[in-house]
């Protein structure tokens, strides 16, 4: 296992995010509501254990919102409120897991693609980089 950081843009909030080796990849997220997040085509996240990510500075300014996803639950965003940036989500309906943003670890641009989730949802022009579910994969 090894202990990652992040931070967000403004950098009043940090974490710490302990991945198994097979965690340090990007799974690239194409569904509607993480395209209005971002700005983007599409997110790059990894599904982890709750208790494998600690806030190391500004946790008690962190800011949450919720939404239902497909699924009917709520989806818990938590995001730093001077910059908005979103360091992870939880989806009620996953239990103790949390989604976190890969892109913002230090060390990002060394994971690879590992899977494509929502690819029913990806832009025409996007090219496939890793295997692909059309929302998610059977659990």
């Amino acid at each position: 296992m090894t202990t990652y950081t992040g931070s967000c843009h403004c950098g009043q909030t940090a974490w710490e995010a302990k991945l198994e080796k097979d965690q340090a990849s990007h799974v690239l997220c194409h569904c509607d509501a993480c395209k209005k997040l971002s700005g983007s085509a599409f997110t790059l996240n990894q599904i982890i254990p709750k208790d494998a990510i600690k806030v190391t500075k500004g946790a008690d300014s962190l800011k949450n919102y919720k939404y239902k996803g497909d699924s009917g639950n709520s989806v818990n965003c938590y995001y730093c409120p001077n910059c908005t940036t979103h360091a992870y989500h939880h989806q009620e309906v996953m239990g103790d897991k949390v989604i976190l943003r890969t892109a913002l670890l230090e060390k990002a641009g060394s994971f690879e693609p590992a899977a494509e989730v929502y690819g029913k949802d990806r832009y025409k022009w996007e090219k496939e980089v890793a295997t692909t579910f059309n929302v998610m994969p059977p659990s």
